[in-house]
C-alpha cells in the first residue's frame, strides 16, 4: 500500500466579528506580516505537508496580497457559511489529488503560533493511529458552568477536560464522510474532532503547547506577537 501523504486545510472564510477590527482577523497585522501569512508558514514548514487548501470567503479581497510560502502548493476554494462547510469544501477539492487514506490536517487561520515541534509530534504520534486526533491542552483552571444572569450554576470537575487546539488530523475519506453526514443531519459541529466523535470515533489527544493560541479578541494580538518573539529567540 502506498504511504499516505499529508495535506493541510485552513478554513479562512470567517469574519472575526469579535475583534471589532473592520477586517477579518486572519488579515490583521502581526509582527510585520498578516496573521494568515504566519499560519501558512508554520503549517508549510514540515516537509511532509504535500499541499495546503485555504477556504476563503466569497468576497475575499485580501488573499491576493499575501506572501505565500515557497516549496508547497497552496490552493484556494470558496468557503461556506460555517467552519464545517468550509472544511468540507476544501476536502472535496482534494478528491482528485489525494488518496482516501491520506491524512488531512485542519488548522485554524488565526493560530499563527503553532510550534514546529508540536506539528512534528502530531504527525509522528498519529501516523499509525486508526482514527487520528488533535493537539490539545489539559485544563488547569477551575471550570464554572453559568446559569441565568451569568451566575455560577456549578463547578465542573476539570479531571479529564482538555482545551481543543489545532491542527486536527484525520483521514480524508473518514473526515469527509463524518462532516457530510453531520451537516446533512443538521448537526453543527464546531471542530473536526466533534464530527468524528459524532460518527462514533474516539480521536486521540496529543499534548500541545499553551502558546498555540487562537486570535479571537483584540488583546490576543499583542500576546501572539510576544509568543512569536519568544519562539524566535528560543
Amino acid at each position: 500500500m502506498d504511504t499516505p501523504r499529508y495535506w493541510g486545510v485552513i478554513p479562512a472564510a470567517g469574519q472575526g466579528t469579535r475583534m471589532g477590527a473592520g477586517r477579518p482577523k486572519q488579515y490583521l497585522e502581526l509582527a510585520g506580516r498578516r496573521v494568515l501569512e504566519h499560519t501558512l508558514e508554520r503549517l508549510a514548514a514540515d516537509p511532509r505537508i504535500a499541499g495546503i487548501v485555504v477556504a476563503l470567503g466569497p468576497d475575499d479581497a485580501d488573499w491576493g496580497r499575501l506572501a505565500i510560502p515557497a516549496g508547497v502548493e497552496v490552493r484556494t476554494v470558496t468557503g461556506g457559511a460555517e467552519r464545517c462547510h468550509s472544511v468540507l469544501n476544501a476536502l472535496e477539492s482534494l478528491g482528485g489529488r489525494a488518496a482516501p487514506t491520506d491524512w488531512v490536517l485542519v488548522h485554524d487561520a488565526a493560530r499563527p503560533c503553532l510550534r514546529p515541534a508540536d506539528l512534528s509530534r502530531l504527525l509522528d504520534t498519529l501516523a499509525d493511529d486508526p482514527v487520528g486526533g488533535l493537539l490539545a491542552l489539559p485544563v488547569r483552571d477551575t471550570m464554572k458552568r453559568a446559569g441565568t444572569g451569568d451566575r455560577v450554576e456549578a463547578t465542573v470537575d476539570r479531571a479529564g477536560l482538555w482545551h481543543a487546539l489545532t491542527p486536527q488530523m484525520f483521514r480524508l475519506r473518514a473526515l469527509r464522510e463524518a462532516l457530510g453526514k453531520a451537516i446533512a443531519a443538521g448537526v453543527l459541529v464546531t471542530d473536526e474532532a466533534a464530527a468524528m466523535e459524532w460518527a462514533g470515533h474516539r480521536p486521540r489527544l496529543v499534548v500541545g503547547a499553551g502558546d498555540n493560541l487562537k486570535i479571537t479578541r483584540p488583546e490576543d494580538l499583542p500576546l501572539a506577537e510576544y509568543y512569536l518573539a519568544r519562539q524566535f529567540q528560543g
